[in-house]
């Protein structure tokens, strides 16, 4: 989707979004209920709306004429973008096993069997396995080779079309998400971790050695980590092994992986030691490592976040960032939003939150980072987000951080609660898929809804066809566990009840992973500018104030449209 461009727009600035329509077909089918489900399909149309009310608000900050070069125009581009999970190099690169593909044979199997599993009052979960966190059903397995298709196409749209389209920076939004995942230990509703696979299939396709991968989602990604970890140690191996007079090989991959969590949330909330200790490990160059992990910290006001928080601790995931790139020369950016102050109560308890702001400021210091050190190439992956209001006022703020252009007159107030309560009711859903239609809607509005009735398949979900509640709850959950320890003073006034939750509005939990990523330099390519101590000071390096007004231009990849779907 083209949302417009200015005059004088320099080529590799453009923005793009990705769909893609087998991500809805992975569902629940043990039971009927899916109340306490919410890693569901729906929760790509919330991201849809905010999508679609980021592109409008973006028109109209630069009050764009609504002709063929500025209207936000979505195209679909046919594109069934998928793999092989069993005949990928990427894939087999992160998932593949020495002794044989196991894990990624075991996982087809699970999808192909679970119907029939359920029927019989099984589950179609291995034994083992967290049954509260992971299912399937047959179609799963279209939705994961889709999400892994789809992330790896942007890829080489980001890595391989500045000269031709213009397009240095995506958001990729999928499901089911990934950074929990590990090699081969699926946990967190994540079944294969689709940013570790983009990463390798940058390195084995574009030669691209260095990335960096931030990680903002409120729970950590240990999969991503463990999986960073071990490509490390092997990089590093290698490059002991040639200093030793080993035949001089290609590179290996070298990748930053800085993650901003609560550490008292999943994976970390039962306090297991082995856990705990990755969500808090900081090591930067021995033994090849560099991680940097920043825990989350309660706050009063959302300018103490900014001035306190943001320009302080959170400010070293992006400053470690430079150094790494500084010290190595190279690449990359992976980035999450589900700790939104949107999110449930049950999902964010222990009050350790962002503001909506957030995610759009860190996504523009992201996009900074990524013009000094990568021209500007950056991927952004839809991780967790569970909460609507979370989903939808993340990803709109989100895609106007990335596509903004210096000088864009953004209000923060357009992801305010009364705004996204107007968003909610303009695109509610109706019967047979559709929005409603508000009388005499507010322009922004009336464009939102137009831009979401183009790239909305949410509506195409399949039924779920088994009655039987053949699976026993389990009792570990990312929901409703536990409940935090305060004085009893504080939890009527800080923690309100589920049954408040839909007065209220406290919901939602969106999470991102973005991906910075460039060839290896060449000559004087990286700057020498000494790497900053704070995200203020590097913003400051990396702002230029003297940037004429551009519109930005934000173009939606779509998956193909069925040729008997109703999508009126």
């Amino acid at each position: 989707m083209d949302a417009g461009t200015a005059p004088g727009q320099p080529a590799g600035s453009l923005t793009a979004v990705f769909t893609q329509k087998s991500c809805v077909q992975h569902r629940y089918i043990r039971s009927r209920d899916t109340s306490c489900i919410v890693e569901r399909p729906e929760r790509l149309r919330a991201v849809h709306v905010g999508l679609a009310a980021a592109v409008a608000r973006l028109e109209e900050s630069f009050a764009a004429p609504r002709d063929s070069n500025a209207k936000a125009e979505p195209k679909e581009e046919r594109s069934d973008a998928s793999v092989d999970i069993l005949n990928n190099a990427a894939v087999k690169f992160i998932h593949g096993d020495i002794e044989g593909d196991v894990y990624l044979e075991n996982l087809k199997r699970w999808t192909a069997e679970s119907r029939a599993k359920i029927d019989k009052g099984e589950s179609e979960i291995p034994e083992g396995l967290p049954q509260g966190d992971l299912y399937l059903c047959p179609e799963s397995l279209l939705a994961i080779q889709g999400a892994l298709g789809t992330v790896c196409q942007a890829v080489d749209t980001v890595v391989g079309s500045i000269p031709d389209t213009g397009i240095s920076r995506a958001f990729v939004a999928l499901r089911p998400p990934g950074h929990h995942c590990g090699e081969d230990s699926p946990s967190g509703f994540c079944f294969v971790n689709n940013v570790a696979v983009a990463a390798a299939h940058a390195h084995l396709k574009h030669g691209i050695n260095r990335i960096v991968v931030l990680d903002i989602d409120l729970h950590h990604g240990n999969g991503t980590q463990s999986i960073v970890w071990q490509i490390n140690e092997e990089s590093y191996r290698k490059a002991l092994e040639q200093e030793a007079g080993a035949p001089l090989d290609k590179p290996g991959l070298q990748v930053y992986y800085g993650s901003i969590h609560d550490v008292l949330s999943y994976p970390c909330e039962d306090g297991k030691l082995e856990l705990v200790q990755a969500a808090s490990v900081s090591i930067h160059g021995p033994h090849g490592q560099h991680i940097e992990n920043v825990h989350l910290r309660p706050y009063s006001s959302e300018k103490q976040f900014h001035d306190e928080l943001y320009t302080g601790p959170y400010s070293k995931l992006l400053s470690k960032a430079a150094e790494f790139l500084d010290e190595t020369g190279g690449p990359g950016d992976d980035c999450g939003f589900d700790a939104s102050e949107h999110e449930y109560p049950s999902m964010s308890r222990h009050q350790r939150h962002v503001p909506t702001s957030f995610y759009r400021r860190f996504a523009n210091d992201t996009r900074r980072l990524a013009e000094r050190y990568a021209r500007g190439r950056l991927i952004s992956v839809l991780e967790g987000g569970y909460s609507d209001r979370a989903l939808t006022s993340g990803a709109m703020a989100h895609l106007i951080g990335l596509a903004e252009a210096e000088g864009a007159a953004v209000d923060e107030s357009w992801w305010s609660l009364d705004n996204l309560t107007e968003l909610e009711q303009a695109t509610k859903k109706r019967r047979g898929g559709r929005v409603s239609q508000p009388t005499a809607p507010a322009p922004w509005l009336a464009r939102t809804v137009e831009v979401f009735a183009t790239i909305d398949s949410s509506h195409l979900v399949p039924p779920t066809t088994s009655t039987r509640n053949a699976v026993p709850p389990s009792s570990r959950v990312l929901r409703e566990r536990k409940t935090p320890h305060l004085p009893s003073k504080q939890k009527s006034s800080t923690l309100p009840k589920r049954s408040d939750a839909k007065r209220t509005g406290v919901k939602g939990d969106l999470g991102v992973e973005v991906m910075v990523k460039q060839e290896e330099p060449e000559g004087d390519e990286l700057s020498d500018d000494a790497s900053t101590s704070s995200l203020s000071s590097l913003s400051d390096a990396l702002d230029d104030d003297q940037a004429p007004k551009r519109l930005p231009r934000v173009i939606l990849k779509l998956g193909p449209r069925p040729a008997d779907a109703d999508v009126s």
